[in-house]
């Protein structure tokens, strides 16, 4: 296959073959597109970068459609798109984290936008999550509920045996200690830091204000799992010292499409 120019297509090029066999003639041809990232799009070359530059680094979906004049369901799809990519490294390169001699905060935090006057119910998402000290190694779950069944489940999924787990009172943790971790606590509507033992949650605590401020226009209960992973995703990316655009385009130059 030779890249040819074709000025009648929309790329202006296409790969076409050229057989060395002169007794057959070849005209087959392929979209310059045909086996890449851009093969999903029907946007140009170009359209399809500035968006997915704008995607990755969180630009607002409004200023998107508004300075390329995208539509509204080409912002969303395209943004879903690229945060499902995400979903799909993370949910492949995720490992438990914790073990001997690795202290791992918990917690749970609900998502959610008051509609009406301050003091009514949220109505949103429960994300449960936990931080490994150190590292800030990061997992973060949505949840249906809060109960003992289902935060244990996540926590068993999420975090090896041996780890020191620090949480707060919740009732739901009770019986972490039985399942292989060595389990402490800070009373909550006492203090935010054990007097005497210093233990606290200040790591998780302070993870909740980050992912509620990155996710800002998204904090409406809808596809947390993949703005959450836009987020993991991120805080991957900076902890490796890696710009996000530059991986998300790595990711996507070593994916089958």
């Amino acid at each position: 296959m030779t890249c040819c120019a074709d000025p009648k297509k929309s790329d202006g090029f296409r790969w076409r073959c050229f057989t060395r066999n002169a007794a057959i003639r070849c005209c087959r041809s392929l979209s310059i597109r045909d086996g890449s990232w851009f093969q999903q799009s029907n946007l140009t070359l170009l359209e399809t970068l500035l968006i997915t530059y704008d995607i990755v680094c969180r630009e607002p979906a409004l200023r998107i459609k508004s300075e390329y004049r995208f539509g509204s369901h080409t912002t969303a799809d395209w943004g879903m798109f690229c945060r499902e990519v995400m979903l799909v490294y993370l949910e492949r390169n995720s490992v438990k984290i914790g073990g001997p001699n690795k202290t791992v905060e918990i917690d749970e935090s609900k998502f959610g936008r008051r509609k009406y006057h301050r003091g009514h119910p949220v109505k949103g998402q429960w994300v449960f999550g936990g931080v490994e000290r150190g590292s800030g190694k990061t997992f973060l779950v949505p949840v249906q509920d809060r109960t003992a069944d289902t935060l244990l489940t996540v926590l068993r999924d999420w975090i090896e045996p041996g780890t020191t787990v620090i949480s707060d009172c919740w009732a739901a943790y009770n019986n972490v200690g039985s399942l292989g971790y060595e389990h402490r606590t800070v009373n909550h509507s006492i203090n935010f830091k054990d007097p005497i033992t210093g233990e606290h949650t200040n790591t998780i605590e302070s993870t909740w204000n980050h992912v509620k401020v990155f996710l800002g226009q998204y904090n409406r209960g809808e596809d947390y799992d993949y703005h959450l992973a836009h987020y993991l995703f991120a805080a991957r990316c900076k902890a490796e010292g890696i710009p996000t655009l530059l991986q998300f385009l790595h990711l996507v130059a070593n994916t089958d499409w």
